[in-house]
């Protein structure tokens, strides 16, 4: 199997086991409040949404006098120094609270001007509208494409989305409009076309106070984004991290059965028709089990990626018709949206005349919207096993959730056994194996075993860095202490399930769609692969390093954490964070996992193998000095080396006993 079957497979599985089992409508109420906070949790949100929220305080900066209406031009702050920028369009010709609609702009530059017929005809048809605008092609300029254009795969390992960034807006945006007198807060629908559409599903899945959705030309399945390519046309903020393995049907079900009316173009570029249908499909089966089967609509319209005369009429009478009560005939519709507006110029829709403030923290709110997790606080060997538990469980949900539940049969073969003598006259015995990690993949290791050696003999564990190591060794490894086996194990996407780099920045983002990451599949297959070694009879058990350089020390940190019994690992020029931007083409060290950052980080995960013996061959990158301090701290059995060559390491028993003997004061 190559990698990108692997991923259309994974994105298959998702998607048609999503909503496959429609249990009945009871479930989807008592399970709701839960998959709410997996996917808000996905959003990166979950910090944001806990205990209460004063509403934001709006700032209008001027007021457009329309006949029938007037617009106000106006900000407000969702977190500090995190502006929105946005048009108000408020009927004067309609008494009492009224019935609003929240649209949300798609990626489209000078968004107010772009969109400003939605509010202008909503408006006209009695409706309070807030338009709002993105953090990417706003008033002030953000960023959306991440990894989409400047390599910023570490969003990744921040569980960091422009799309919680998007729905926190809209909800802070919900929280003001509570406070207008002339809005009817349980009267409320979102609506948006591209990543507007894609912001309306998420929203509304988040936030109850949507009555009535509908998104255009956003709505799409996992599996077509991978298999047919569309993600290539997507910037970041129309995905979630999807840890939980969700598609948009999942989103889906957190609206029902609230209406929902899904517009879409038979060509679009980037939402494949078919996926729209499949999507529809299976919420309208949700619907009906949910008693709602008239609350769910479909429509196509002709031509490409773009609004049409009838997906605007039918979100006007969709909007009408659950807002208003009223059913107005479309051909009424029709003719008020044939009418021509007279379009406000776009300087006259500005909201800051003179630039944005100067306390603004758009422009850079993907470094701190998520918090990375500091170093855990541990004084004792009991509070790193107990801090080591929880983190584990944790790591299990939120990082490595994608791992097979029930493991693969390894289908260990021993493809061939060679024997060697040295220069110095030392006997090797060599043993090529191929094993299966997970379903579909075959991948192999060499193995030397010091054929002059009696009984079980301790082993180094070589993350492979290139096909070449399993023929040739790695120079690292030259001058290993000759009474110690090495295997030289090769992970995805190095040897013969290596990937061309024209596809990587492609698979990088693909494997976040499907719960995964190189890295974290990378684990895997090391934790498999010590399965393989523990199962050989001449492998000493209790003597098993592994040993990783640069992006493979990630790994070695990662499979020694979850293995648990590991005797040392050997880090060669370790990533110092995982929170380091790549290459633009997603070339470049693949280090990031999913959510990590949330929780923990390197340095952290060293300090965290104690006792487990911590060798660091040549310079130490200074984060790690935490790990060091914290083996100091809790003392032996752990212990912490540096060594410039393997030939430092192992160290032999006198080496040990002198370094635990007890310093002596001086003049004792």
């Amino acid at each position: 199997m190559n990698i990108m079957e692997y991923l259309c497979r994974e994105a298959h599985r998702i998607t048609t086991s999503s909503l496959s089992d429609l249990k009945d409508s009871e479930y989807w109420f008592r399970t709701k409040s839960k998959r709410r906070m997996q996917f808000i949790d996905m959003l990166g949100l979950t910090s944001y949404m806990d205990g209460k929220r004063s509403p934001p305080e709006a700032h209008v900066t001027g007021v457009i006098e329309r006949e029938g209406y007037r617009i106000e031009k106006l900000y407000f702050q969702s977190l500090s120094g995190l502006y929105v920028t946005g048009n108000l369009y408020i009927p004067d010709h309609v008494k009492g609270p009224k019935p609003t609609v929240l649209y949300l702009c798609g990626h489209s530059f000078d968004q107010k001007f772009h969109y400003q017929v939605h509010g202008h005809k909503f408006a006209q048809l009695g409706f309070v509208t807030l338009m709002i605008e993105t953090i990417q092609k706003g008033e002030i300029r953000g960023h959306h494409h991440g990894t989409y254009h400047y390599g910023w795969f570490n969003w990744y390992s921040l569980g960091y989305t422009p799309a919680g960034v998007e729905v926190w807006n809209a909800i802070r945006a919900l929280d003001l409009l509570e406070t207008i007198p002339e809005v009817d807060p349980k009267r409320i629908g979102v609506t948006g076309i591209s990543g507007g559409g894609a912001m309306s599903w998420f929203t509304a899945a988040v936030d109850e106070r949507i009555k009535v959705v509908a998104p255009v030309c956003g709505t799409a399945t996992i599996e077509s984004h991978i298999c047919k390519g569309t993600l290539s046309g997507h910037c970041d903020c129309m995905f979630w991290i999807n840890n939980y393995l969700w598609d948009l049907t999942d989103v889906g079900a957190l609206i029902a059965p609230r209406p929902l009316l899904i517009a879409s173009a038979v060509r679009d570029w980037i939402f494949d028709i078919e996926s729209v249908r499949y999507t529809y499909d299976k919420l309208k089966r949700l619907y009906e089990v949910m008693g709602k089967p008239d609350n769910i609509c479909l429509i196509e319209t002709p031509g490409g990626h773009s609004y049409h005369k009838t997906s605007r009429c039918m979100v006007f009478k969709w909007f009408l018709k659950h807002l208003k009560g009223i059913d107005v005939p479309l051909e009424e519709i029709t003719s008020l949206d044939e009418k021509d507006v007279a379009l406000e110029p776009s300087e006259r829709l500005r909201v800051f005349d003179k630039g944005p403030p100067l306390d603004e923290r758009v422009t850079t709110v993907q470094e701190w919207f998520i918090k990375p997790a500091g170093p855990p606080k541990i004084d004792s060997a009991e509070e790193l096993k107990e801090y080591k538990h929880m983190l584990i469980e944790k790591l299990q949900e939120k990082v490595f959730y994608a791992f097979p539940k029930e493991p693969c049969d390894l289908a260990m073969k021993i493809e061939l056994i060679q024997e060697s003598t040295s220069q110095g006259g030392e006997i090797w015995l060599g043993y090529r194996i191929s094993f299966t990690p997970e379903e579909g993949w075959r991948l192999r290791m060499q193995i030397l075993k010091p054929g002059n050696v009696k009984g079980p003999v301790p082993i180094l564990v070589f993350l492979a860095k290139s096909a070449r190591n399993l023929w040739f060794g790695d120079e690292l490894v030259q001058g290993l202490n000759p009474r110690w086996a090495r295997a030289f194990v090769e992970v995805r996407g190095v040897g013969e399930t290596s990937w061309s780099p024209d596809l990587q920045w492609f698979i990088r983002r693909a494997a976040m769609l499907v719960g995964r990451t190189i890295a974290s599949m990378r684990v895997y297959d090391t934790l498999r692969a010590l399965e393989v070694l523990k199962s050989l009879s001449w492998v000493r058990k209790d003597r098993i390093a592994l040993m990783g350089s640069g992006e493979m020390a990630c790994i070695a940190l990662y499979a020694a954490l979850l293995k648990g019994d590991i005797s040392s690992v050997v880090l060669h020029r370790p990533p110092p964070t995982h929170n380091i931007p790549s290459n633009p083409n997603g070339t470049g060290e693949a280090i990031e996992m999913l959510n990590i950052l949330r929780y923990t980080d390197l340095p952290y995960v060293a300090g965290l193998l104690w006792p487990t013996e911590l060798v660091f061959l040549g310079p130490r990158p200074r984060p790690y000095s935490w790990a060091e301090e914290l083996y100091t701290k809790l003392g032996p059995p752990g212990l912490v080396r540096h060594i410039k060559s393997i030939t430092q390491w192992p160290a032999d028993q006198e080496l040990l006993n002198l370094y635990y003997k007890p310093q002596r004061n001086k003049g004792e």
